[in-house]
């Protein structure tokens, strides 16, 4: 039983890593471009030039992956709550079967037997 909880827990944590991968990218540029004291916004790409090599391209695709969030945060959302109630379902099949299962079975004698 802790099996499934835990595949169910892992399913929905992928879930989450999904919804919200687009946000982290964008955090991540905002932690590289600080760390390397490079200027990064929406307007337009800026220069940052990092061991030899400008990284200001890169950064700008990050950090605009980020708007990806609003689409994919509210659809991981909703991914959840549908899988959580294919959960419920599921397991409130399985029971209603197994009680239906566990029930004793009746002979009904007819008159004149």
């Amino acid at each position: 039983m802790i099996r499934h909880f835990l595949l169910h827990g892992l399913v929905i944590f992928i879930i989450l890593l999904l919804a919200i991968s687009p946000l982290l990218s964008a955090m991540l540029a905002g932690t590289i471009a600080n760390r390397y004291g490079c200027e990064l916004d929406e307007g337009s790409i800026h220069p940052c030039v990092v061991d030899g090599n400008d990284i200001g391209d890169t950064l700008y695709t990050l950090g605009m992956l980020g708007w990806l969030a609003l689409g994919t945060i509210p659809l991981g959302l909703i991914a959840i709550a549908v899988y959580l109630v294919c959960i419920l379902l599921f397991y409130l099949a399985r029971w209603l079967i197994r009680r239906e299962q566990a029930k004793p079975v009746i002979e009904s004698v007819g008159p004149g037997t």
